[in-house]
Formats: structure tokens, C-alpha cells, sequence
């Protein structure tokens, strides 16, 4: 169940992860409960969530990507001095 919706996963899916992903949503699904208390429908609250989580996502895929440079320079460093 997910914010009481019942879902329904493949069997390959690991269940463990999937638990996780379902306590950050209702985790998020409540903090935007309690910064827009009453008045905003489920769907409001639901997509100021959804556009928290992207922004987070694109953030961490920015700093990976900026680590990944970070890396690729001194691996470059390393060859060229060997």
C-alpha cells in the first residue's frame, strides 16, 4: 500500500528497495501535508512531492556528473605521469 492505494510489483522487484521508495513518498507525502494544512487536494500535495524528488534527482545527477569529471582528470593525471 502506498498513501492507501494498493499497488501491485513484479516479482523480480527488490522488495526491500520498493519498501523504501514507499516510506520517502508517504515520508514526503506528509511533510506536504503539514506545510499546506487543509485546503490543497491530494493531487496538489502530490505534485509539489513529485517536483521535490526531481529537483532532488536532478541535483544528485549534477553533482555525479561533476564527480565523474573530477575523477576522469586526475585518472588523466595518473596515465600521463606513468
Amino acid at each position: 500500500m502506498v498513501l492507501g492505494l494498493s499497488i501491485d510489483f513484479k516479482a523480480s522487484v527488490d522488495m526491500r528497495r520498493v519498501e523504501e521508495a514507499v516510506h520517502l513518498v508517504e515520508e514526503r507525502f506528509h511533510e506536504q501535508m503539514l506545510r499546506f494544512p487543509k485546503g490543497q487536494t491530494k493531487d496538489i500535495l502530490l505534485t509539489f512531492m513529485a517536483l521535490g524528488l526531481a529537483d532532488d534527482l536532478l541535483q544528485l545527477q549534477k553533482e555525479m556528473a561533476e564527480a565523474k569529471n573530477r575523477l576522469n582528470a586526475i585518472l588523466a593525471r595518473i596515465e600521463s605521469s606513468v
